[in-house]
Formats: C-alpha cells, structure tokens, sequence
C-alpha cells in the first residue's frame, strides 16, 4: 500500500473522535449493532467530507479504517460494556458528584489510548495530504464554527441558556423517557446555573483548529519524517486532553463548566421516577447486550 506526503489532527485523530461520537450521538438509534456495522463506511464519508480524498488515498484509508474497526472491536468493546454496567450499578444505588467526575475521567482515558494507538497512522495521512486538501479542511473548519455560532449563540443569554437546555433535554429524553412540567423546571434550573461563555468555547475551537491547520501545514512544509510527525501529533494530541487541567486564566471556568455537568446530571437521576430509571436501565442494557454481539462476531 503505497503512501504518499498529509491531514487535519491526521488520520486517526478524526476517526477516534468519530467512533466516540458514533458510540454517544447513535445512542439514538434502535441498533447499535446496526450502527456500528456500517460505521466503517460512515467513518469513511466523514474524513472525505474534511480533506477530500484524492484517488490514491481512497482504497489505503479505506483499508485503515477497517483495522481500526478490526482493532477496535477485539479490544475495546468490552471495556464499554464494563463502563455501562457501572453506569447501571451507580444509577441503581445513586451515584455521587465524584462518581460522575471518575466516569469522566475513564472515558476520556479511553479516547486518549485510541488516539495514541493510532499515531503511526495519523503520521501517514498527515504525510499525504496536499495542499489544496489542506486547504479544503480549513474551509470544513470555518464551516464548522460558522455553523456553531448560528446555533449556539444566536440570540440573547436567554435565548443561549434555552438552547442548551434543549439539546441536554433531547439526551436525557432518549435515555430517561418523558419528564414532568416540575420535573423540567428544575431541569432547567440546573441547566441555566452552569456558567455560559460560548464565545470562549468558541476561541477554543478557533484556537484548535489553528493548531491543527499549524500542524499539517508544517509536516508538508518541512517535509518531516514519518517520526517527527508522530512526535508532532503526539503533542498537538496531548495539548487537547491535558488543556482543561492546565494552570491558565481559563481553568476556572472549565472547573465550574465541568461541575455544573455533573451536577445537572445528578440533579436529573435524583429526580427520575423509578419508571424512567428503569427506562435507563433498559436502554443501557440494550447497549450491553449490542456490544458483547459485536466484540463476539468475527470481521
């Protein structure tokens, strides 16, 4: 499989971070078996759609994918279930704000070991990429933000606090079922008290997608070997997980944006009937049950 000379983050920073939207965003569809069978094609279309793939990249990324799949299905779907099956343990006996902050913590753990795993092949497609895919990938990016700020902050801080309120509502729905008027208002309360700054997560956004474009641009630029392209992503990779915990004039806000989550979470499982417990319960076992299919099933 011949490789030529480079892409975003690199290959497989955007394909783990599509598999752990496909294992959080598909929750809402009625097979995760379903949805992960054909995730390799959906994966596929996803990084076509940032740098668009030329001819001689299409059959080796595809190829890549299918490891990755392969990879993922053998080691790592068995840790989901073991997260799940804790998640069902706390939810039965009511989980505390550290539970919730240590779920977190193994989650991001898990999207960290991806992402390093697959650094030999982000190296590859950061090598690959031409010009105008780079290009391509900064008009994406500038999409992307376009498309984040009409959603996100159009409007007053009202009108921001409602919309945030209901994208949380559409996940706590699909999990939980319907919820009460009371049991909405106090939803609300404890979505509208965590701290609102969306033109900070907006810069953050920016200031990634400047890293990354920096990044590529320099792999091609210096024409850098395949080891320091690795030690280059390695380091934009670490810079993203390790950016909230880092002594800045931001940390205290991402502090209290991330304990206003979980606290907004524990307020919805401490409101839940025993009905819509249950009704989580049944969804997360449905999960479990699609996984140990999948991590059986031979591909």
């Amino acid at each position: 499989m011949q490789k030529s000379n480079m892409p975003p983050v690199g290959r497989r920073t955007l394909y783990g971070l599509f598999l752990i939207m496909l294992m959080t965003v598909l929750a809402g569809c009625s097979s995760l078996r379903l949805a992960y069978n054909n995730g390799d094609t959906l994966l596929y279309w996803w990084i076509d759609g940032y740098v668009d793939l030329n001819s001689d990249q299409k059959d080796w990324v595809r190829k890549d994918i299918d490891e990755l799949f392969r990879w993922h299905r053998k080691t790592q779907l068995r840790d989901y279930m073991q997260i799940l099956q804790t998640a069902q343990r706390q939810l039965a006996a009511g989980p505390t704000a550290a539970d919730l902050h240590n779920d977190y913590d193994e989650i991001k753990d898990r999207t960290e070991l991806l992402l390093f795993k697959a650094l030999p092949e982000l190296a590859d497609l950061a090598r690959s990429l031409q010009p105008d895919q780079i290009a391509t990938l900064e008009r994406k990016f500038a999409a992307n933000t376009a498309e984040f700020r009409k959603k996100n902050m159009r409007g007053d801080r009202e009108a921001q606090q409602k919309f945030r309120y209901q994208k949380s509502m559409e996940q706590f729905e699909l999990w939980f079922g319907n919820f009460t008027s009371e049991q909405e208002a106090q939803i609300r309360k404890a979505s509208d008290a965590r701290p609102l700054d969306n033109a900070l997560w907006l810069d953050e956004r920016q200031r990634r997608q400047k890293m990354i474009l920096t990044a590529v641009r320099k792999v091609q630029q210096d024409k850098l070997s395949k080891d320091a392209t690795i030690a280059l992503l390695h380091t934009l990779i670490k810079d993203s997980f390790d950016r909230m915990d880092q002594p800045s004039e931001r940390k205290a806000f991402f502090d209290a944006a991330e304990e206003g989550n979980v606290q907004l979470i524990l307020t919805v499982i401490q409101l839940a009937t025993p009905a819509q417990k249950a009704h989580a319960n049944k969804r997360m076992q449905g999960w479990i049950d699609d996984l140990k299919q999948l991590a059986a099933e031979q591909r």
